[in-house]
């Protein structure tokens, strides 16, 4: 059978927070069957668990949030995306403030970190949530529709356009379709970074947000151009850090899905609201699991994220 997964040993790291600009260690830990991924504010007085929960998600600007009561872990996304990517069911996440680490701005230094902690089978059945009904959420209307949908489809596979009248942007592909039947997570999302605009940092950290955003570990434009030396990573880094993001803010449906996703300008609040419209519709999807690989979808049968 498919079976669930944890990782192996003890693994953690150190970094700050691309909204908080605070410093935040992280310590991944196994987890066992059924317990799903849950992080603990270590750092209070009595330490608090948030399961990762799209129905948890209680604040989504620029960045998918969770909260219970006043206390909050933000900027789960990379973490979550990471782990949808490599197929981990299970873990305790423990942070030292309330936001995880930006690190680069991407997800490949937490599929590092992963890794080297040892991805593990577990003696339990993945489960699966598959679409048997389109779902689909829309904001505003002609040149400023937003959507997003996810819809039956016998594997996983995202497609995404984005639409940011930049320059730099628009000079790469602002369309990007990712099956994971044929292509690897690791090699093709992983490693996409966030971006963002110089004119919009006063304002952003203004809101609190974005004190921690420097060139290491997002992509940084003026009005004409990218600022980083190094330049981008992929011909087409934006859209595949929409979604990178995306896959994240998915993951927290709590199990993987067999779904495709199509969106166009969705962002962490379309995506909450798409996960919570399948969760609410319960006649359009179904819980299963897989007694052998041969008889899983193509993108679930082979170690595609790990390749």
């Amino acid at each position: 059978m498919l079976r669930q997964r944890t990782i192996h040993s003890l693994t953690r790291t150190t970094g700050v927070g691309l909204h908080s600009g605070r410093r935040v260690e992280l310590t991944l830990r196994p987890a066992a069957p059924d317990t799903g991924i849950v992080f603990h504010r270590i750092d209070l007085a009595e330490p608090v668990d948030l399961p990762a929960s799209a129905l948890d998600v209680g604040d989504t600007r620029m960045a998918s949030v969770l909260q219970k009561g006043n206390v909050r872990v933000s900027t789960v996304e990379h973490l979550m995306s990471a782990c949808a990517g490599l197929g981990i069911d299970n873990l305790h996440v423990d942070l030292t403030a309330e936001e995880v680490p930006i690190m680069d701005g991407s997800a490949g230094t937490f599929v590092f970190l992963l890794q080297s902690a040892g991805i593990e089978e577990q003696n339990a059945p993945k489960r699966f949530i598959r679409l048997k009904e389109t779902v689909e959420v829309r904001e505003g209307e002609g040149a400023q529709a937003k959507w997003a949908k996810l819809e039956p489809y016998d594997g996983f596979a995202l497609a995404f356009s984005i639409d940011f009248h930049h320059p730099a942007i628009d000079s790469t592909s602002n369309f990007a379709e990712i099956d994971f039947a044929r292509d690897s997570y690791v090699r093709e999302i992983a490693r996409a970074r966030t971006f963002g605009f110089m004119q919009d940092v006063e304002n952003l950290r203004a809101a609190g947000l974005a004190r921690g955003g420097s060139l290491d570990n997002a992509i940084v434009m003026d009005e004409f151009r990218v600022l980083n030396s190094d330049g981008l990573r992929y011909g087409d880094e934006f859209v595949k850090h929409k979604i990178l993001d995306a896959i994240g803010d998915l993951y927290l449906i709590g199990k993987p899905l067999i779904a495709r996703y199509v969106a166009h300008k969705s962002g962490h609040a379309l995506n909450n609201q798409l996960v919570r419209a399948v969760l609410a519709r319960q006649q359009a999807w179904e819980l299963v699991s897989f007694e052998s690989r041969e008889t899983a979808p193509a993108a679930f049968r082979e170690e595609w994220a790990i390749g």
